[in-house]
């Protein structure tokens, strides 16, 4: 999916939101508040299944060793008030205690078992609804993003949204509802303009951009001429293609061509 340009270069826009392509030519439009109302809606679910997956794991904690306490309880309390008396035999007496205690480890491995299996499907529906979220965050980020949009950007790039979110995408996170940018050492990225606070999503992906070894065959206008040529010296043996032809490839081999010192003409 490429963002859909008029003649001029500029990004064409329906509603005053930006249009896009996907592979077989559908057209769609970005919608930003929705996308953002989408999110909104998935932090809700992804909160209340964090707090029954909570709840669940309180309710297990009682069960340590004696996974169903109550029933053991009442299985003992009933044998201490047995009259031994009435019995005939001390055999007796020790069938019914086996058969209490039988009893109560049943219901209590039954206990586990249930607890167990419920555990593992709130842990499992969690972290379905996180991944579901952080996906649906990222890739709104970059679809929204000013470097990927906006052709006055001094770092507008010249590679399409679907291609900087495969090689730039794992560099962020979602934490807290927020989406926070980290460096290839794993380092938060720090905003240039407000000190002390986490960058924004286009502040994280311009530092990125900025640090990777391809810079200057992604960012428009760089200061080369013909896609990364050198002055006087062609393209000093690097690989050129026709953006036709690179639009044709897949993201991820539109990523490696860059990555490999590739440019577009």
């Amino acid at each position: 999916m490429k963002l859909l340009l008029d003649d001029k270069g500029g990004a064409v826009l329906r509603d005053g939101k930006p249009v896009y392509v996907h592979d077989d030519g559908r057209e769609i439009v970005f919608d930003g508040a929705q996308a953002f109302a989408k999110i909104g809606q998935l932090t809700g679910e992804n909160t209340d299944y964090k707090r029954r997956f909570t709840e669940a794991e309180g309710k297990i904690k009682a069960f340590e060793g004696l996974d169903d306490p109550e029933a053991a309880r009442t299985a003992l309390e009933t044998v201490r008030n047995l009259d031994v008396g009435q019995l005939k035999t001390a055999a007796q007496v020790a069938e019914i205690k086996e058969a209490a205690a039988r009893t109560a480890q049943e219901q209590v491995a039954a206990a586990a078992k249930a607890s167990a299996t419920r555990e593992q499907e709130l842990a499992a529906q969690l972290e379905k609804r996180t991944g579901e979220l952080n996906a649906h965050m990222i890739g709104g980020g970059f679809a929204s993003s000013k470097l990927l949009t906006d052709d006055k950007h001094p770092s507008r790039l010249v590679i399409p949204p679907e291609m900087a979110k495969a090689y730039f995408g794992s560099n962020f996170k979602v934490e807290d509802g927020k989406m926070v940018p980290y460096d290839a050492s794993g380092n938060k990225i720090y905003s240039p303009n407000r000190p002390g606070e986490v960058a924004d999503f286009d502040e994280g992906l311009e530092a990125l951009v900025r640090a990777c070894p391809f810079k200057d065959q992604i960012i428009k206008a760089s200061g080369a001429s013909g896609g990364g040529a050198q002055p006087g010296g062609g393209s000093a043996g690097k690989k050129q293609i026709p953006r036709a032809q690179f639009e044709q490839l897949a993201p991820q081999e539109r990523a490696s061509y860059i990555k490999d010192g590739g440019t577009v003409a």
